[in-house]
């Protein structure tokens, strides 16, 4: 993932009514305060606005969160915070640059293995020569930029269509966060059904789906039921019932199919 900024952002000071940062469901608040103080395998980049993790507990193979560090919205519930018309668009422009940061990750972890991408790896690793108006490599490509002309890889694997981005309808942290992650559900981190119905079920809400209506379903989960529905394979459809286990076992295979698609 592309390294935080040098420059350092001066944090805010969090009010002194606010619970301390580290304990419980507050746990985030540490990152939103101070950014600068973690490293780049914890902290992805920052800004005046917005704070990038990696998930601590990743359920995928690339796992980020989005923390805003609006005062204002950071202990909001996420259906409340993402009503606020003007708050929503800079989250919406800031997910929009994450996904195409965890996009270009997956395809640097997983683009050997896509056959989409074989025409691609091949340029990269100088086992094929690129077509015409196509830069093999940087050099060549900053030459084609100063004569005009718009240097290419061979199109490849549309790694932008493998990411998933919402919230939760319950968040499990307090600070609001945004999930922005890749589709797979391979990690040793998903160990229960809870974990993977939050991702597979309209439990997430993505963000492009805001503001919601107010008789949305959404807003009211335990009605709706998603953490009891059956499992399902999120690429195949075939229904697991209550077998996490099973399921579990199925979802390595189908990552391995999935990641050479």
């Amino acid at each position: 993932m592309a390294p935080k900024p040098k420059t350092i952002i001066s944090p805010p000071k969090p009010p002194s009514s606010r619970p301390h940062l580290f304990k419980n469901r507050m746990g985030l608040g540490a990152y939103i305060a101070a950014p600068e103080s973690y490293p780049a395998s914890v902290v992805i980049y920052y800004n005046a606005d917005f704070v990038v993790i990696h998930d601590k507990f990743p359920k995928a193979t690339v796992h980020t969160l989005l923390l805003p560090r609006s005062p204002k919205h950071t202990l909001l519930h996420p259906f409340e915070a993402l009503q606020d018309v003007e708050f929503l668009e800079k989250v919406k422009e800031e997910v929009g640059k994450l996904k195409v940061l965890v996009a270009a990750e997956l395809q640097r972890r997983l683009g050997s293995f896509s056959r989409s991408d074989a025409a691609r790896e091949a340029v990269l690793n100088g086992d094929a020569e690129p077509e015409e108006g196509q830069a093999k490599t940087a050099a060549e490509g900053q030459e084609k930029n100063d004569k005009g002309k718009e240097p290419q890889l061979p199109p490849g694997r549309d790694w932008m269509a493998d990411l998933m981005c919402g919230v939760h309808a319950v968040p499990s942290m307090g600070n609001l966060h945004i999930h922005v992650l890749s589709r797979d559900m391979h990690s040793p981190a998903m160990k229960h059904r809870k974990h993977y119905n939050s991702f597979n079920t309209p439990f997430l809400v993505d963000v492009a789906d805001f503001p919601l209506g107010e008789a949305d379903p959404r807003r009211i989960p335990k009605d709706e039921g998603y953490m009891r529905r059956d499992l399902v394979c999120w690429r195949c459809g075939k229904n697991f019932g209550n077998r996490f286990k099973e399921l579990k076992d199925h979802l390595d295979k189908e990552f391995e199919e999935w990641k050479r698609e």
